[in-house]
């Protein structure tokens, strides 16, 4: 029954040509899939932010206030492991330190010296950590979830970083026939079977993830003889790895 605020984080790495409405066009859509209820109907709301530039992020806070006063409650900042969620707490607290109402309770201060520490691997963050954020409300981050089937969870650190893009994202366009595939690196493939047209696929990847278009006849094979390789991630040893996965 609680209110909601869906933050999609990360807007920072969407290419110049994707409109913010199409990319929050589509998070409603996919909570409305879900069957996700804690929105509208009880003053919830999506924003698009980026913990890492700021973009968004006051609109944010205006609006988590107002729910907490309106409420009378807390705020608490839940979601997956490696979705930003100690970033934004950071950005915030990088934007108290600007405003005297608004800064670390002295308790807190000593556990993480000013900021919290951040990471590409899950589990960064292993208790809830109370950031005063005015007002007698208190905004508290919390561990990360561990979705179950989440293939990052399987992933080396080197591999999470080529697989967590660091900037924005250029968007590769495939003309895929019917037998014929996209490798994703050697972690996923998209394929087009039956007696079907052909269909363009935009892949919006991390720049580092090598894209190679093949014959869906050939892909194991080709998968086999070059995973950590030609394709990438996953890094060698290939073929244990992509064992291992």
């Amino acid at each position: 029954d609680n209110p909601v605020i869906l933050a999609a984080n990360k807007i920072d790495l969407l290419p110049p040509q994707m409109g913010k409405q199409r990319a929050e066009n589509w998070v409603r859509r996919e909570l409305d899939y879900m069957g996700v209820k804690s929105l509208a109907n009880v003053g919830g709301a999506v924003r698009l932010i980026s913990c890492k530039t700021g973009a968004g992020v006051d609109d944010m806070l205006d609006k988590a206030r107002s729910l907490a006063d309106e409420m009378d409650c807390d705020v608490y900042v839940v979601g997956a492991a490696n979705a930003g969620k100690s970033t934004l707490i950071n950005k915030i607290l990088a934007r108290g330190e600007e405003k005297p109402d608004r800064k670390i309770r002295a308790g807190n201060r000593n556990a993480f010296k000013g900021a919290l520490t951040t990471s590409p691997l899950p589990g960064t963050t292993l208790k809830f950590i109370k950031v005063d954020i005015g007002d007698g409300r208190s905004m508290y981050d919390t561990p990360g979830l561990l979705v179950p089937g989440t293939f990052t969870q399987l992933l080396t650190p080197d591999e999470l970083k080529t697989v967590c893009p660091k900037k924005p994202v250029e968007p590769v366009t495939f003309r895929v026939e019917a037998g014929k595939c996209v490798l994703v690196g050697g972690l996923a493939r998209i394929e087009v079977i039956g007696d079907s047209k052909p269909f363009m696929f935009t892949f919006f990847v991390a720049n580092e993830i090598k894209l190679h278009p093949t014959s869906a006849y050939k892909a194991d094979e080709f998968i086999e003889k070059h995973a950590g390789t030609m394709l990438t991630p996953p890094f060698e040893p290939g073929q244990q790895r992509m064992a291992e996965l």
